[in-house]
């Protein structure tokens, strides 16, 4: 390689965990002021080799290859940045901590100004409004998307010259969506270098100078943007592209019997009220899709179906018998009745038990399985989610967070769920997975016409599965229609309306 100009460069880099290569003989170079993109199914190696660059590799890794960074400094914005904030610390006190190390050339007298006029302007580049404001917040007061804007601002304000955005729009709306990308431009017009790595094409199409393809740890097609999207030159790049089109959509051959009804429904956080909701209804074999930009009280109603968020007036049936609001009231047969699948997957996974035993154990809990038939179906559900049999006899952390998502996916269906709750969980998926996993869906509720879905998104081509949409906006329920109708003619102003990211100048 030619280092010159290079603010960073992976040379042949090679990491074998176990007996398996999970990067491969990946070549990397980084320029100033220039965005590449990493993309891929997931656990291609996207996420190992951008922590190469900070220097971290999984436990019990051995690696071969060089890392160079001249400067020796890379920020690194997490998929979940909550997590490398300090909880009790406010923002203003976390980011003039960093700062103060950047101006003790300067004369006493001069620091506290300086201090301020650079944490100010961190917070600006990371395109952060309100910034003053967002001082005196302690992260858990702020969204995930101000969760990391506070995290880029900290490696702006130590100097880096690389920046890591692993999985930046995860599980964000199309406005989220749009800052984000015009937050990652503003870093790179700047002169820093930016290494994206993410499964959103359409993110990646409006910032990614040159994209890297990668698949099973190996670069498979490396080269400019416009000319990658134009004319891919290998089966998988093509495959990748072509996938972003959406799914089928669930046609049930008739209406079955109500499932589920919420009715005069209002769920409080501590208390204010944020979640308002007059009534709504599913039937068997229909999937509802609800929708909304981040806060709009999406989570909030799944959780309150699953009887994860107590706090709430009103009644939900199920099979017209009302359900308990906690979960620990509710019966076994309700338990299995109405699964939930988190958007964080590995968080409800045990991390010292093999994936496999995890799954198979809710058949034994809620369906009283022999652990033998149950171990047998939960084998055959995760193949069937294209999870081989090495994988599954892992323990979590050696799964990638795509294959984690499918196990969780199918620990629910082990329980025969009537109702089956899915929060964001193609958010973290690369196309060819996600369209995987919405086609597997249709399936089931296909193959059983007592099995209902409720989808919790903000992503079109997930929500183009459902039979009906919901759009919740502030807590409220501002439109419900049939999907074929809300996606092509919404009449409400805050209706969903087909999106793209806009590309960058």
């Amino acid at each position: 390689m030619n280092p010159v100009n290079a603010v960073a460069e992976i040379d042949n880099l090679r990491v074998i965990v176990g007996d398996r290569a999970i990067v491969d003989g990946v070549n990397l170079r980084v320029l100033p002021g220039r965005i590449t993109a990493l993309v891929g199914a997931s656990g291609s190696g996207k996420t190992t080799t951008g922590l190469a660059l900070l220097g971290e590799y999984p436990a019990g890794a051995r690696v071969s290859g060089d890392v160079r960074v001249p400067d020796g400094l890379v920020g690194y914005v997490p998929q979940q940045p909550g997590a490398v904030l300090n909880p009790a610390r406010r923002v203003g006190a976390l980011l003039r901590d960093i700062a103060r190390t950047q101006v003790r050339h300067l004369p006493r007298r001069d620091r506290r100004a300086a201090v301020r006029a650079r944490v100010l302007r961190a917070l600006a580049l990371a395109q952060l409004p309100e910034a003053t404001a967002m001082l005196r917040r302690f992260p858990h007061q702020l969204s995930g998307g101000q969760q990391q804007r506070v995290v880029l601002a900290q490696a702006l304000l130590l100097g880096a010259k690389v920046v890591v955005a692993d999985e930046p729009t995860t599980g964000q709306d199309a406005l989220t969506k749009r800052g984000i990308v015009d937050q990652l431009a503003a870093v790179s017009r700047e002169g820093i270098g930016v290494v994206l790595l993410s499964h959103d094409l359409d993110v990646v199409r409006a910032l990614a100078d040159e994209v890297l393809v990668l698949r099973d740890g190996h670069v498979v097609e490396s080269g400019p943007a416009e000319r990658l999207w134009l004319a891919p030159r290998h089966p998988w790049t093509a495959e990748l592209l072509a996938s972003g089109a959406p799914t089928a959509r669930i046609e049930p051959a008739s209406e079955g019997a109500e499932v589920l009804r919420v009715g005069r429904l209002t769920a409080r956080h501590g208390r204010t009220a944020v979640l308002r909701l007059p009534e709504l209804s599913l039937h068997a074999g229909q999937c509802l899709a609800v929708v909304g930009r981040s806060g709009s009280g999406k989570t909030t109603l799944a959780r309150c179906l699953a009887g994860l968020h107590r706090n709430h007036d009103g009644v939900i049936h199920l099979d017209g018998t009302p359900l308990p609001r906690s979960l620990r009231d509710r019966t076994r047969r309700q338990l299995a009745a109405v699964q939930y699948v988190f958007q964080d997957a590995g968080a409800s996974f045990d991390e010292h038990r093999p994936v496999l035993h995890q799954v198979a154990r809710t058949a034994v809990r809620l369906r009283g399985m022999t652990e033998t038939d149950a171990l047998a179906e939960a084998r055959s559900t995760l193949l069937g989610l294209g999870l081989a049999d090495d994988l599954v006899h892992r323990r979590p952390g050696r799964l990638s967070g795509g294959e984690l998502q499918r196990a969780a996916l199918a620990r629910a269906l082990l329980a025969r769920p009537r109702v089956l709750i899915c929060d964001e969980i193609t958010s973290g998926l690369d196309t060819v997975t996600r369209r995987a996993i919405l086609d597997t869906l249709a399936g089931r509720v296909r193959e059983r016409g007592d099995l209902s879905l409720v989808l919790i998104t903000h992503d079109l081509t997930t929500a183009a599965l459902a039979t009906h949409i919901a759009v919740l906006e502030a807590g409220a329920l501002v439109e419900e229609a049939p999907s074929r109708q809300l996606l092509t003619a919404p009449r409400h102003p805050l209706g969903i309306r087909p999106t793209e990211v806009p590309a960058t100048d």
